[in-house]
């Protein structure tokens, strides 16, 4: 048994090695930077305790209206709350695909695949395809250039169709719905799709019979059956889709938009990156990722308390 123990001691160690090294080692260096001005620029960091947490998070009154000490935190942390819209509509998405690919439908396998499929490319590959979609010129961006030709279609005067043209990455008003939409795409026919799927695997066939002897229609049958069966899969869905929408949005912001127009798109990941690698305020940026931290794990830990004991209901 001992020996036993040994092996997987010896087996485990190489991860855990790496786990300490490359992940908590970084977070605790990072907690540990919060506390300093640090400027790569201007030499060796300063501590100053608390100094970086207030000025994110507190406000001073100036004419004698409180405002934020860092205005660009809160506008920030908005916009990254503001494209978490994207998750319960992918996850209903994702839930009504996998539904209708259960089906004993032909080609099924075909289209499951093909659903799949675009979710084996890299993040990037898929922003600059995204990115040549939505660009603003019609004749540049297929979306726009589509709009163009339905335009014109209707009789639209060009100059009238070029006002109603979306400024879809360079309006600040259309540049986060953009976003919201590509998400949407990326997230349906993918990993949550599948979880959907293996879970409707578990659920017996026999409520669905007994359902349709009672004369429950397809509606019903999935409002009173699939939904609460799958409980334990959407939550899980849920959870990790709060993680992944508050740490993300980095990548499609420094692809897409380089976090205009005007801010808009602009998340506290990509906040993060700005402050440590334009700024050079990596003690500022610490901060801030500290602060990110903080929130991801009270959303799990709200998810954890409230969402484990509705599911324990179900």
């Amino acid at each position: 048994m001992k020996s036993q123990n040994k092996a997987a001691f010896f087996f485990l160690l190489p991860n855990f090695v790496g786990f300490l090294i490359f992940a908590l080692g970084p977070v605790v260096v990072a907690a540990g930077m919060g506390f300093y001005r640090y400027q790569l620029a201007s030499g060796a960091p300063v501590f100053i305790g608390l100094d970086n947490f207030a000025d994110l998070v507190l406000f001073k009154k100036v004419n004698g209206e409180w405002v934020a000490r860092d205005p660009y935190f809160w506008k920030y942390l908005g916009n990254t709350l503001f494209l978490m819209l994207n998750i319960p509509l992918a996850m209903v998405g994702s839930l009504l695909l996998a539904v209708l690919l259960n089906k004993e439908l032909p080609g099924r396998i075909f289209f499951r695949t093909l659903f799949f499929i675009p979710h084996l490319c890299t993040g990037i590959a898929i922003y600059m395809v995204w990115k040549m979609l939505l660009t603003y010129e019609p004749n540049v961006g297929i979306v726009n250039g589509l709009l163009w030709q339905i335009f014109g279609v209707l009789g639209i005067a060009p100059e009238r169709a070029a006002a109603l043209l979306p400024g879809w990455l360079i309006d600040a008003s259309w540049a986060k719905p953009a976003l919201i939409i590509m998400f949407i795409w990326a997230s349906v026919g993918g990993y949550n799709m599948v979880l959907y799927l293996a879970g409707l695997q578990n659920i017996p066939l026999e409520l669905y019979e007994a359902a349709e002897m009672d004369g429950a229609g397809w509606w019903s049958q999935l409002i009173h059956i699939t939904v609460p069966q799958l409980a334990p899969t959407t939550f899980f869905i849920l959870v990790t889709s709060i993680i992944g929408g508050l740490q993300g949005g980095f990548e499609a912001a420094y692809v897409m938009t380089g976090g205009g127009p005007e801010g808009s798109t602009t998340t506290m990941s990509y906040y993060i990156y700005t402050q440590a690698y334009e700024q050079l305020e990596v003690g500022y940026a610490a901060a801030i990722s500290m602060v990110l931290f903080a929130l991801i794990f009270a959303a799990t830990l709200l998810n954890w308390r409230y969402g484990g004991k509705r599911l324990e209901a179900v």
